[in-house]
């Protein structure tokens, strides 16, 4: 027997009822007040529904187009050759409506820490911070991330993935909203962190070491396993009969990259960022092979340039047995483990603070995430050349990690990062973060790290008036911050000398006839208004100049608006 939807036949009753009322009413004003009733009524039934409510930064819009000012003394560049990097100050859902023009359909990876609206001070929504005793306070938090995960969906390309950092405030609620978002079919795993080494006594029944990363990807279908690279069983093989030699070499279990340049690996620890090795004895390498006795079956049993092949590839290992052994490179590149919804030792928030401490020299930052967490949850994706954003970007945890992972694995990725600057949390934390790291010098010059090779470019978002009027007029106000727009799309530095841009016929042909700029010009940007005649394409061919025409979609709505 088929069942009965009791509250389709209600909402049916009431639905009846309207028409019926309909039918003798001719006032527009209560007709129209009606249909809004009756559009209530059919909203979806299944799923999580909420007091929808509106933000300042919503009104805004309706009023002011948002554009990006480059901060140019804040500019960093160690690797001209390599794209630029973006930190974009500002509200971020104007920031996503900016990215939304520029990167539409090309983000691979967005990490994201929202707010935990845990009623701790911790969530503005509009101009006021949210309590535990808010009423609305779930409703003002969905409201405030729908608006923003609706567009990080259109940010994302067809093989893209987000994962969303939360707890237990408002876990329950974000999954529900992302499967209505990115489709529950999208939902690829929740993931446990742990967060704390040790659980707190001193308040609440159960003490609380965990987090959740929820994951949703924009077309699971066209997603790869989340996987990291595992060395393979042999190297932590135990062999009894070899285990006293190996014993003397080496602890057992450590793995360890082997520079086969070297000639001899004095006894002692040595340490790098990310492991600590300890050689028992000596040991002493001569073309390609071990020479102490007591390590005799240790052998390289290939060339030197193989053996390079391996340790370029981190596929060499000091194990247990035998001393030296290495597996077949093909086997070790492509032995992946893929990742568990369980993560124990992805670091936790006292590794966090310790991180921040030796950046700035004192806590700055409450609960930023581990960099090993970011780094593996980025890596985990196998996306070595991949846009990266993370739009509640904080202490800028997201940006380090992109930086050292592709100076771990030679990687090409690029990160997009944006945060507002709220007590200037963006110029005094994030950015001078992303400038120590880069640089290798702290904030007053002291020595950090070696320094990482990379560029940034810091936007600051402002405003335009939505009016064309004689003397605001929209289209030359919005050509004006373009250039800004064209450097975020393509990661480039619009130098006016070897990549130019031109929204004016009469100079663009000036430089047209000008030898001494298009013998160093590259690239030109022009604007859709302008149409080349046939000389000016020769003579950019014949100068191997690439001719790009601005995109229209960058403010082709805004300006319609008010035509």
């Amino acid at each position: 027997m088929e069942t009965t939807n009791l509250s389709k036949v209600r909402r049916n009753k009431m639905l009846n009822t309207i028409n019926e009322i309909k039918k003798n009413i001719t006032d527009e004003e209560t007709l129209t007040n009606l249909s809004m009733i009756e559009n209530e009524l059919t909203k979806k039934k299944y799923g999580l529904i909420w007091e929808e409510h509106e933000e300042r930064v919503d009104k805004e819009l309706e009023t002011k187009i948002p554009t990006f000012e480059e901060v140019k003394d804040k500019e960093i560049v160690s690797n001209p050759e390599d794209k630029f990097n973006f930190l974009l100050e500002g509200d971020n859902l104007h920031s996503l409506y900016l990215l939304e023009k520029t990167h539409k359909g090309l983000i691979d990876v967005i990490y994201i820490d929202p707010p935990y609206n845990t009623g701790n001070n911790d969530f503005t929504y509009g101009d006021t911070v949210l309590s535990k005793e808010d009423e609305f306070k779930h409703s003002k938090w969905l409201s405030f991330m729908e608006r923003r995960l609706k567009i990080a969906k259109n940010l994302l390309s067809d093989k893209g993935i987000i994962f969303i950092s939360i707890d237990d405030n408002e876990q329950s609620e974000l999954k529900l909203l992302c499967n209505d978002i990115f489709g529950e079919n999208n939902f690829v795993s929740t993931l446990h962190w742990k967060k704390k080494k040790q659980p707190s006594y001193l308040h609440g029944q159960v003490a609380g070491i965990m987090e959740y990363i929820l994951i949703y990807s924009k077309d699971r279908i066209k997603l790869d396993k989340l996987s990291l690279s595992a060395p393979t069983d042999s190297n932590t093989r135990v062999d009894n009969a070899t285990n006293q030699v190996a014993e003397r070499l080496i602890k057992k279990g450590i793995r360890v990259k082997l520079d086969s340049s070297i000639s001899v690996i004095k006894k002692g620890i040595y340490k790098n960022k990310t492991m600590q090795t300890e050689y028992l004895n000596d040991v002493f390498i001569k073309n390609g092979r071990t020479c102490n006795d007591f390590v005799a079956k240790a052998k390289f049993r290939d060339s030197q340039e193989r053996i390079d092949l391996f340790c370029a590839e981190d596929v060499l290992f000091i194990t247990k047995n035998y001393g030296f052994r290495r597996d077949k490179l093909k086997i070790e590149l492509e032995k992946k483990k893929a990742i568990t919804d369980l993560i124990l030792d992805w670091g936790d928030n006292q590794d966090s603070d310790k991180e921040l401490r030796n950046i700035f020299g004192d806590k700055v930052f409450d609960y930023p995430k581990p960099t090993l967490l970011i780094k593996n949850i980025i890596k985990s994706t196998n996306y070595n050349n991949a846009v990266i954003l993370d739009f509640f970007a904080g202490s800028g945890t997201t940006a380090q990690a992109v930086l050292e992972l592709n100076e771990e694995d030679n990687g090409n990725r690029n990160f997009i990062l944006c945060t507002n600057n709220e007590n200037n949390i963006c110029e005094d934390i994030t950015y001078q973060r992303i400038k120590t790291v880069i640089t290798g010098k702290r904030k007053d010059e002291s020595k950090y790290s070696e320094g990482i090779k990379a560029n940034l470019k810091y936007y600051k978002c402002t405003y335009i008036p939505r009016i064309n009027t004689e003397d605001e007029n929209l289209h030359n106000n919005l050509l004006i911050n373009i250039k800004n727009l064209i450097q975020l799309e393509n990661g480039i530095e619009i130098d006016d000398n070897k990549i130019r841009v031109y929204l004016d016929e009469d100079e663009l042909d000036k430089f047209s006839k000008n030898q001494s700029d298009l013998d160093v010009c590259e690239k030109v940007y022009i604007s859709s208004d302008i149409l080349l005649t046939s000389i000016q394409e020769s003579i950019f061919k014949n100068n191997n100049i690439e001719v790009y025409i601005i995109p229209e979609y960058y403010f082709e709505d805004e300006i319609m608006e008010v035509m």
